[in-house]
């Protein structure tokens, strides 16, 4: 029973430490994001560039569907103790504020104004961003913040996992893979002749296909 307990902490221990060696780039973790979403049934476009009332952004993610365009700004982390600061809150509030009243293009063709911006970490806020946040009534999500709603319940609801979970494959294969763009575990079962490719051995693949499939 005990032993029962303490497994879902340290499972999500565990999670929350796969996540931080997607880097050494916020790029895999952006795409990491933009799937989450897409299970959740938005259309989504990673690195976008929109133009804003002043000036053109880059835009991590966009997600879409028909009631709503999500704007969003991933702040990627390395190490459990790195927070995402106020400066940081105040920065993407202001970026926001330039492009929410202007069309921008989506990857179907429409053009359609945001109707929300977030701010994403894999790690935490610090106290005064959450603060910040909360008085400008910003959207914005860390491994635990809000308390509904945060990184890890996205990731418990859609079943959404990095493939740095595994066990089953080296750092080295799980690099390859990511550089090849896939990210996350429920994608590698779409990319069998890669997994072949870059794996070799028929057992291993298997031993990795049956611990994906568990996960999943």
């Amino acid at each position: 029973f005990i032993h029962k307990k303490a497994k879902k902490p340290a499972v999500k221990y565990g999670l929350r430490r796969s996540l931080m060696t997607l880097g050494p780039t916020g790029f895999p973790f952006e795409k990491f994001l933009a799937h989450i979403f897409q299970i959740k049934g938005y259309k989504t476009m990673v690195g976008a560039t929109v133009r804003g009332k002043c000036v053109e952004h880059e835009v991590d993610v966009i997600a879409y569907n028909n009631e709503s365009v999500l704007v969003m700004e991933a702040k990627f982390h390395n190490t459990l103790a790195t927070k995402t600061d106020t400066k940081v809150a105040l920065y993407v509030k202001a970026r926001f504020d330039d492009i929410k009243n202007e069309k921008i293009p989506l990857s179907d063709g429409q053009y359609r104004t945001p109707t929300a911006g977030i701010l994403v970490t894999n790690t935490e806020f610090t106290d005064s961003a959450e603060k910040y946040g909360t008085c400008e009534n910003m959207s914005m999500i860390s491994w635990d913040y809000p308390a509904t709603g945060n990184l890890y319940n996205l990731i418990e609801e859609t079943g959404v996992h990095p493939i740095t979970v595994l066990t089953s494959m080296t750092t080295a294969q799980k690099n390859e893979f990511i550089n090849n763009g896939i990210i996350c575990c429920d994608q590698l079962v779409q990319a069998k002749e890669l997994l072949d490719r870059i794996v070799q051995d028929p057992v291993e693949v298997d031993i990795i296909l049956k611990e994906v499939n568990m996960i999943i």
